[in-house]
């Protein structure tokens, strides 16, 4: 039996602020219907989606931040999407910020589900590696406050068995972690889906502004050769209440290789077809994690959040 899925990357244009959660659902549709026409089983989503990256603006209003996030999932805005899904026999991932209260109080998470093609959700997935800071900058052109804006994820890095293969996701910053990949690479991954909103310019590291590109796909083919898993990353791109956002969204094969890229910054379509089969190559000789790891001596890596003194004893 064949292993092989056709996958796409569906990568996003801006969505103005204006823009009704109707009127985004409807472009997802749109690309939804289109990667199926093309042959896809899979269809991958950005980061947030549904709206605007809110996060790069200064919000003190609590109800005003509330309508950003989504209360349930799918919604009345969102069902067409499951519905279109269910209809046309295709999966998705989709990524979007979550007002949990299952709890008894408020949270709010960067959240990601990935849904089968029946239009059922069999897996979810919530931020953990949280960039940008809880403060206002002023000074800067624009904001990065998830860490105000959502809690760190509770939901670990799970991987589900479905349409397959073995599924993982991950959202934008997670990718930079090698953390990420490998806990998904120990549950034997075979395809991991991550969605971006990522700047051209970081106000905290502008010299670093030219090689956006380069280390996001850098971060992608090294997580996905080192875990020997095919890897779909998306971004939501191009220039959104003048926050500009890169592009390229990518299908990386287990060999690190890219084999699907987009070359626009606006609603663009890449397929790939991903044999999962192709990961056994790269599991079972250079990266037979039960042959060759040596968790004995990783210990650190839980020991220690940051750096510190080295271990290191002058011999003699």
């Amino acid at each position: 039996m064949s292993r092989t899925l056709i996958v796409a990357a569906a990568q996003m244009g801006p969505i103005p602020r204006s823009q009704s959660r109707q009127e985004a659902v409807a472009r997802l549709i749109g690309m939804m219907v289109e990667a199926r026409r093309m042959g896809a089983d899979l269809i991958v989503y950005p980061e947030a989606a549904l709206t605007a990256f809110f996060p790069h603006w200064w919000i003190e209003d609590e109800a005003e931040l509330d309508a950003w996030f989504e209360r349930e999932m799918p919604s009345a805005a969102t069902q067409p999407l499951f519905d279109t899904a269910a209809r046309l026999g295709i999966g998705f991932k989709l990524g979007y910020c979550e007002l949990d209260m299952t709890t008894g109080r408020k949270r709010r998470f960067n959240t990601a589900i990935l849904v089968d093609r029946l239009g059922r959700i069999v897996g979810k997935y919530r931020k953990i590696h949280l960039p940008g800071t809880d403060r206002h900058r002023p000074e800067h052109p624009f904001q990065n406050l998830e860490k105000r804006y959502f809690e760190i994820g509770d939901l670990g890095f799970p991987v589900w068995e479905t349409m397959g293969g073995r599924m993982g996701m991950m959202i934008c910053n997670d990718r930079r972690w090698p953390e990420s990949w490998r806990v998904l690479g120990l549950q034997g991954v075979e395809l991991a889906m991550l969605g971006y909103n990522t700047p051209v310019h970081n106000p905290n590291t502008p010299e670093t502004d030219d090689l956006n590109n380069f280390h996001n796909h850098l971060s992608v083919q090294a997580g996905a050769y080192q875990n020997g898993t095919w890897a779909v990353a998306v971004a939501k791109a191009g220039l959104e209440e003048g926050v500009d956002q890169i592009g390229q969204s990518c299908i990386v094969a287990p060999s690190g290789e890219i084999v699907a890229q987009a070359s626009t910054l606006g609603d663009e379509i890449v397929v790939a077809r991903c044999d999962l089969d192709r990961c056994a190559v790269y599991k079972k000789h250079i990266f037979d994690f039960a042959r060759h790891r040596r968790p004995e001596h990783y210990g650190l890596i839980l020991e220690r959040t940051g750096a510190g003194e080295p271990l290191g004893k002058t011999p003699g």
